[in-house]
C-alpha cells in the first residue's frame, strides 16, 4: 500500500482528487491533505508519505519551495498543474511526472503506476535537482536530459546524443562513449522534447543530431553517415528539409 499526501489550495480539488484515488487507485491510501505550502511542509514531515500529489501554485509559497526545504526528498511526487508547455518540457527533461487539470483517470492511474516503480528506486531527489536546474533556464540551454527506462533513469548531456531510433513504442538512444540506451519514451516524444534547431527527424524511425552527421550519400531519399559509423536511411519526403538543414542544395 502506498501512503499519499494531497496538497492543493482549492478544497474542491482536494475532494475530487481524493475521490478519484479512492475509486480508481486501490493501492493508494490518502493519509493527509494540506491547503497551502506552509501546512504541506509540516504534514509531509509528520506523515513521511511514499507519494505526494502537489499543486504547484499555492498561497504562502509554491510546491517547488516546499520541496527545496524538504531536500533530500525520499518520496515520489506527482505535480498537478495547469502550467505552460515550457514548464512541461522542463518536467519531461527531468523525468518528473505531472497531471494536467482537470485530471484524467487513465493518466492518474498511469502516474500512480510509475510512482510505484520509482518508489523502489529512491531516485526522486536526483530528478528533482535536475528539474530545478532546468526550470531556471531556457529549454534549449538545458545541458542534460533524463532517459527513463525499465530499470530507472539515465542522465546524459543532450549534445552527446548522436541519434535515436524508434521501435515498437520504445526508443534506442545512441550516446557518445556509451552503450545503447533503451528508453520507454517513443521517438515522437523525443522529437517534441529535443531542441529542434539541433535535432532533425529524417525518417519515421530516426531522429538525428545534426552536429553528429559525418556525411550524406545520394539516393532517392539518400543516407546519412553518422559519426558513430551508422548509416541512416532518409525518407524521401524529409530529404529537402534535411539538405536545407545541412546547408546543401536541394538537387544533391
Amino acid at each position: 500500500m502506498i501512503n499519499a499526501v494531497l496538497v492543493d489550495d482549492e478544497p474542491n480539488n482536494l475532494i475530487i482528487l481524493g475521490n478519484l484515488i479512492q475509486e480508481f487507485c486501490p493501492n493508494v491510501r490518502v493519509v493527509g491533505k494540506a491547503g497551502n505550502a506552509a501546512k504541506a511542509e509540516g504534514l509531509i514531515r509528520e506523515m513521511s508519505p511514499d507519494l505526494v500529489f502537489f499543486d504547484i501554485e499555492m498561497p504562502y509559497g509554491n510546491g517547488f519551495d516546499v520541496l527545496d526545504k524538504l531536500r533530500p526528498v525520499d518520496f515520489e511526487v506527482v505535480f498537478v498543474t495547469a502550467f505552460s508547455e515550457y514548464t512541461l518540457k522542463a518536467f519531461r527533461y527531468s523525468a518528473l511526472d505531472y497531471l494536467l487539470k482537470p485530471i484524467n483517470i487513465n493518466e492518474l492511474q498511469e502516474a500512480v503506476g510509475k510512482a510505484e516503480q520509482n518508489i523502489r528506486l529512491k531516485s526522486f531527489d536526483r530528478r528533482l535537482g535536475s528539474f530545478l536546474d532546468s526550470f531556471k533556464r531556457s529549454v534549449h540551454d538545458i545541458p542534460r536530459i533524463a532517459l527513463p527506462g525499465k530499470n530507472g533513469v539515465v542522465f546524459v548531456p543532450v549534445m552527446d546524443i548522436i541519434r535515436l531510433e524508434g521501435s515498437r513504442g520504445y526508443s534506442y538512444v545512441y550516446v557518445k562513449n556509451k552503450a545503447r540506451i533503451v528508453s520507454s519514451k517513443n521517438i515522437k516524444e523525443y522529437e517534441a522534447l529535443l531542441p529542434e534547431d539541433k535535432f532533425c527527424r529524417v525518417h519515421n524511425s530516426h531522429l538525428v543530431n545534426i552536429s553528429c552527421v559525418s556525411g550524406y550519400q545520394r539516393g532517392r531519399g539518400g543516407f546519412l553517415v553518422m559519426e558513430d559509423g551508422s548509416v541512416i536511411e532518409v525518407a524521401v519526403r524529409r530529404k529537402e528539409e534535411l539538405l536545407l538543414r545541412l546547408g546543401m542544395p536541394s538537387n544533391t
